[in-house]
């Protein structure tokens, strides 16, 4: 069985269900009647997108996102993101014109890492909500290094 044809079965595994181990894939791929070991079964999981998430229970699974993720961060800010600001409050990100949604998204995604509630995103600028008033200054300073304004 080559790797591709292996694809659409784990994902279709994974959007099913999260699994804790990469050995709990490989045993539920051999009761399927695949031939495949851990090493193989960890490649897969790295190509086709597969992360590490907390369950509802507070434990580590195999999770498939519905979605890819968004570019990186460093790659767009270059071109899209013109400055970042911030009070006591709020963040703001300034961008060229029609990037400002792009750019929100990709925060949105790091949100959890971030410290992030959520974000606004108009055509040019950017509101950042953190979830704290206490982590604006905090988040304001990650927010900055990731899009290189440091």
């Amino acid at each position: 069985m080559k790797k591709k044809d292996l694809v659409p079965v784990v994902r279709s595994l994974l959007l099913k269900k999260a699994a804790r181990t990469q050995e709990e894939i490989c045993q539920i791929l051999k009761k399927q009647g695949y031939q495949i070991n851990q090493t193989k079964v960890s490649r897969l999981l790295r190509k086709i997108g597969v992360v590490k998430v907390k369950d509802d229970d507070g434990k580590v699974v195999y999770w498939l996102p519905k979605e890819p993720p968004p570019p990186s961060l460093s790659n767009l800010a270059n071109n899209l993101v013109i400055d970042v600001v911030a009070n006591e409050a709020l963040i703001v990100i300034h961008t060229t014109p029609g990037a400002a949604s792009v750019v929100a998204r990709m925060i949105d995604y790091l949100g959890s890492e971030n410290e992030i509630l959520g974000t606004i995103a108009g055509d040019d600028t950017i509101f950042v909500a953190t979830k704290s008033i206490g982590d604006v200054k905090q988040v304001y300073k990650k927010i900055k290094n990731r899009l290189g304004f440091t």
